[in-house]
């Protein structure tokens, strides 16, 4: 067996370790890299560790103190509560404005795995008060975070757009996130409709009190005012955002040379150095809230895929994928095999890291397609079955169901969801993206 052999299988078992153990795939990814690059392919240890993301590496973890600090000093949970406070009319108004709320605010930063478990708690709760079912909810929720996760500023998007370049597709920051946005809101809001949501708007059905809009997951309402320290600190977030944007907007007219761009990750360092030395948030609270086990796994899985490109273990992967699928169904495909595994498995340490690469090698065998196109699939159709309570986002929505609902009755509508998902998701991204 050849080398090339060897890394593929090693990649295999990594995903399906992935898939049915609770071990950090990170881990294992880095200790096969190090045993096949150094003692089956020759390499020095240097050589396989140049494949590590440094910067990918830095980004996340700026940007994940950042908002680490914003959840730890209360400030993205005041928003939150004040966003709530908004929706004082209808019932069937609720799970809308949550979509919206965990879609604007997962996709500022804090990503859609941290927005679901600052949301998905008051969003049930809530759900349970004003006569919402939890499913309708859950649903709206889930979407929410995901259609916000591949933003510019979001973790997964920091892991996304760090892959696009390197496979030939650079500055598609933003028509990648709102691609990936609008599959999400087109079936958030159709499934709430079509599973019931418009019954809630008829005449007769329980309104949202006020205080049922200001309670929190404890049933009691309570008012959550803004302080000094969480002014300064969404003026910091604010300001990271605008100086990304516009040294972006400014640089690509030309106006701003390159290389002095605002990048997004030391932006985040600086910021979080600025609310720590302002004392308006714990650095040393934030640093152990941040998600060290995802940060880990992207790296771990990185240097194992860079290990597979040098010894052209990638191609033959991508061989794989090219029995599987044709020109006119590559989008359709690509949702169902990323959406399938992410069933089980980490969608941004592992799913989308291991399969965005294979895009210009399956062009390739294919004699042609749109490479974005197949990318967006990938996107979207890994993160459509999210809504599974297998998923971190689903599990998280279970959690905060209210006492009264039957969490075994949610689990399985939930989960029938989710894997329903891995169908609809490849028409979903045929119709949106095209065959390929």
């Amino acid at each position: 067996m050849n080398l090339a052999s060897i890394s593929v299988g090693a990649l295999v078992v990594a995903i399906l370790v992935s898939c049915f153990t609770r071990l950090n795939v990170g881990l294992l990814a880095l200790a096969f890299a190090w045993i096949i690059g150094v003692y089956l392919g020759g390499m020095s240890l240097g050589e396989v560790l140049a494949g590590f993301p440094v910067q990918l590496f830095l980004t996340l973890c700026g940007v994940t103190l950042l908002f680490s600090q914003a959840q730890v000093n209360g400030t993205l949970e005041r928003v939150a509560h004040h966003a709530v406070r908004l929706c004082r009319g209808h019932a069937g108004a609720l799970p809308m404005m949550f979509f919206v709320l965990t879609a604007g605010l997962a996709s500022v930063g804090p990503g859609n795995i941290a927005t679901a478990g600052l949301i998905a708690p008051m969003a049930m709760a809530a759900a349970g008060r004003a006569g919402v079912p939890a499913f309708l909810m859950a649903i709206m929720v889930a979407n929410g975070a995901s259609a916000g996760s591949l933003s510019p500023f979001a973790p997964t998007g920091i892991i996304v757009n760090g892959i696009m370049p390197r496979i030939g597709m650079p500055g598609l920051e933003w028509p990648t996130y709102l691609n990936n946005a609008l599959a999400h809101a087109l079936i958030a809001f159709s499934g709430y409709f079509v599973l019931g949501g418009w019954k809630l708007f008829r005449p007769g059905h329980r309104t949202l009190a006020p205080a049922d809009a200001a309670a929190m997951p404890d049933g009691q309402p309570r008012e959550l005012r803004f302080e000094a320290r969480h002014w300064i600190t969404l003026a910091t977030i604010v300001a990271l955002i605008a100086s990304v944007v516009s040294s972006q907007l400014l640089m690509s007219r030309g106006l701003l040379p390159r290389g002095f761009e605002v990048n997004v990750g030391m932006g985040a360092f600086a910021g979080a150095v600025l609310l720590a030395l302002l004392r308006a948030a714990d650095d040393s609270d934030a640093i152990k809230k941040m998600p060290w086990a995802v940060i880990l796994m992207v790296s771990g899985v990185t240097v194992l895929i860079e290990l597979l490109a040098k010894n052209q273990g990638l191609d033959l992967f991508v061989d794989l994928l090219a029995r599987l699928t044709s020109r006119e169904t590559a989008t359709g495909m690509a949702a169902f095999v990323t959406g399938l595994i992410s069933v089980y498995s980490s969608t941004s340490g592992v799913v989308l890291p291991a399969f965005l690469p294979t895009i210009p090698g399956l062009i390739e065998r294919l004699g042609g397609g749109d490479a974005f196109a197949i990318a967006s699939s990938m996107n979207v159709g890994a993160h459509l079955v999210d809504v599974s309570p297998l998923s971190t986002t689903g599990a998280l929505c279970l959690a905060g169901a209210s006492a009264s609902e039957d969490t075994r009755a949610l689990f399985n509508k939930l989960l029938a969801w989710g894997l329903s998902m891995t169908v609809v998701g490849p028409v979903v991204c045929y119709l949106l993206f095209g065959g390929g």
